[in-house]
């Protein structure tokens, strides 16, 4: 069996050159002489409604790159695995779903940690890439180990298509071409309510049944035990496929396939117990998994933009669902600008309908006049998505004590409320996340 390539251990950042991939909100380089390496740099920029990056969040880029760090080296930790175990032993559940959750993978990370693409952050002024704890200068740069990509061609089959997957069958080492989102809790625009609440009565009963639910189906509400829903990853669009389809994709054996599914769960728990000390409910997160021949690897980015993490206020005697992610701007668009987000649908369906990049028809609709240009954010709202941010920064390191960064949390959630109140936009913002 070939090793992999030593790690780089030091980093020039003045020599990383230009970016080989420039995205919404981070950037890859390629490190020079490791080419089985690549750096990440996370931007302060931010991204919804498919319309690239239309805001920047000021110290975001820090704030994601070391949550990433952080939470990277902690998957690595056997004592975090520890706190899983005990946090699945003593939450109710299926005790035979239980007895498969504890065995396998969780049982070689408890002794050894998990394995992950990450191998640490580049420390600002040294150039030094630490590997455990935080460097004395953190910067916005992460390394990690690079995993080949491979993209499934389509097929034409009679007047249709398909995707070929056949070559994750003959290689040991490539990125599983599965996205894997492990849910805890049921949100109010999740794919599996939307489901739901399309189907009769019995069709509802049998899908209770098979996601292990003892009641009907709530929104907002935690789930008596995590599920999981699997998608493509490397086909133009993200598609929804069953368990058996995932298996022959991922060119995986039902053994390591089922040791994928477990360590999601698994990295999905030691994320929610992480948030859980500051006072923040974990509802969804989404993971991607690399083999090296035996190996199975955390790959991917984990940040507050890659999972939904909330709290709840108690305003005017409702419950009301704070975000602590990307969706806080979904909503602030849409309530705060709702001529522009109607634009946005409108274009959507205009460049669908006549086979134009979305982004090319608002562009130009948006020049013509047709749809409002994208509005600016007002500083006050950013400076709160800012303080979020850094709060669950100063959380994932430990610098305070978790009681007073979970009363810090509450205070922002409540500057979010009078942040629209002041705008006369309370009665709106209660409306769409009001829980009863």
């Amino acid at each position: 069996m070939s090793h992999p390539a030593p790690a780089p251990t030091h980093l020039d950042l003045s020599k990383l050159g230009e970016p080989v991939y420039r995205g919404s909100v981070q950037n890859l380089f390629a490190v020079p002489d490791h080419p089985g390496f690549v750096v990440c740099e996370t931007t302060p920029a931010g991204s919804v409604f498919d319309v690239g990056s239309i805001f920047n969040i000021e110290g975001n880029d820090l704030n994601r790159a070391i949550f990433r760090h952080a939470m990277y080296s902690r998957l690595g930790k056997p004592e975090t695995w520890q706190r899983v175990k005990k946090a699945i032993e003593s939450t109710p559940m299926d005790e035979s779903w239980r007895k498969e959750l504890l065995s396998g993978p969780l049982e070689a990370m408890l002794e050894h940690g998990a394995a992950t693409h990450h191998i640490g952050m580049v420390d600002a002024k040294t150039g030094e890439i630490v590997r455990d704890g935080m460097p004395a200068n953190p910067s916005c740069y992460n390394v990690v180990r690079r995993f080949p990509v491979m993209h499934p061609p389509q097929r034409t089959l009679l007047s249709t298509h398909v995707f070929d997957y056949a070559q994750f069958h003959q290689s040991a080492t490539y990125v599983v071409p599965l996205e894997y989102i492990v849910r805890f809790g049921v949100t109010s625009g999740s794919s599996i309510l939307k489901k739901y609440q399309s189907l009769a009565d019995s069709a509802k009963r049998a899908y209770e049944q098979e996601l292990g639910l003892s009641k009907p189906m709530g929104v907002w509400e935690m789930l008596e035990r995590p599920i999981y829903d699997l998608t493509s990853k490397y086909e133009p669009e993200d598609r929804a496929v069953s368990k058996q389809e995932a298996l022959l994709m991922s060119g995986l054996s039902s053994e390591d396939f089922l040791s994928t599914i477990k360590m999601a769960i698994l990295g999905g728990w030691a994320v929610r117990e992480l948030l859980e000390t500051a006072g923040l409910l974990l509802w969804d997160l989404k993971w991607e998994f690399a083999v090296d021949r035996e190996e199975l690897l955390f790959v991917d980015t984990i940040d507050a933009d890659s999972f939904r993490g909330t709290s709840f206020i108690e305003v005017e005697g409702k419950k009301l669902v704070i975000h602590f992610n990307k969706q806080a701007m979904r909503d602030y668009y849409r309530l705060v600008h709702p001529e522009w987000f109607a634009g946005i649908n409108d274009a959507k369906q205009h460049a669908q309908k006549i086979g134009v990049p979305f982004k090319q028809v608002l562009r130009e609709g948006q020049a013509a006049g047709k749809w409002p240009a994208t509005p600016a954010v007002d500083a006050e709202f950013l400076a709160l998505q800012a303080r979020k941010t850094a709060l669950i920064r100063e959380h994932v390191l430990s610098q305070r004590d978790a009681a007073a960064i979970r009363a810090d949390l509450q205070a922002t959630g409540q500057a979010e409320v009078d942040f629209y109140r002041g705008k006369g936009l309370l009665a709106e913002l209660l409306k769409m996340n009001a829980v009863g």
